[in-house]
């Protein structure tokens, strides 16, 4: 058996959320519970799940919004579990940063190796960043430099993060927009430059001749490490 997690189930229909959760009881796991977009991203905040299962169908929130929302403060492992079979709303969903997808009716010993798998490769990652003097902890949301914290607004944070969980790779202006600001923001790239400048000013040696975060014009951002 895998190490028990604890794991934060969002999901509308209370019918299903009884079978997953006896079904994540059953592997050992403790379980947190939603009904709603708004609970779960909170819970999210408060239970500090290892594990996201995920309902796109949410009655306050579509739920791909709400991947965007959890990934722009947290890595936690998202799966999703969703009646919606479209192959565009698979892509769409991985696209934005959920882990794996699961169409409903689905049996739940598949949804626990699925999660398991998910969370073996979360584990796999390296949480912690190091740059020069900049260390990044991802699993505590803590920033130093030179050992000392850094103290950054939540969207200097949700950018760094986003950038550093794909170091050395350009990570477009859009994807960053939508990630951390949502999808109604795609365009305005000033939001972005305004975050950027102060996390410059806080963790470059040279802010105006920065070496850590480095623009590729007209594209995006990348990490250098």
């Amino acid at each position: 058996m895998s190490p028990a997690a604890k794991v934060l189930v969002i999901e509308d229909d209370l019918h299903i959320r009884r079978l997953v959760r006896a079904a994540l009881e059953r592997a050992g796991h403790r379980v947190a519970e939603a009904a709603t977009a708004r609970e779960g991203l909170a819970l999210v905040d408060i239970e500090k799940p290892d594990g996201v299962l995920l309902d796109l169908g949410l009655p306050d929130r579509d739920g791909l919004e709400l991947i965007q929302l959890i990934r722009a403060r947290s890595a936690v492992p998202v799966l999703v579990i969703s009646a919606r079979a479209d192959t565009s709303e698979k892509v769409a969903a991985l696209d934005l940063g959920a882990d794996d997808y699961l169409t409903k009716p689905f049996d739940t010993e598949e949804l626990l190796a699925r999660l398991r798998t998910a969370l073996r490769r979360r584990q796999a990652d390296e949480p912690m960043l190091v740059t020069g003097d900049i260390t990044i902890d991802l699993d505590h949301r803590r920033v130093t430099r030179g050992g000392a914290d850094v103290h950054l607004t939540p969207k200097e944070y949700a950018v760094l993060a986003e950038l550093a969980r794909r170091p050395d790779r350009v990570i477009s202006h859009a994807h960053l927009l939508r990630t951390v600001w949502g999808p109604a923001h795609e365009s305005q790239v000033d939001y972005l430059r305004i975050v950027i400048r102060g996390l410059r000013q806080k963790l470059e040696a040279d802010p105006a001749a920065p070496a850590l975060i480095r623009n590729e014009p007209g594209v995006g951002y990348r990490l250098v490490i």
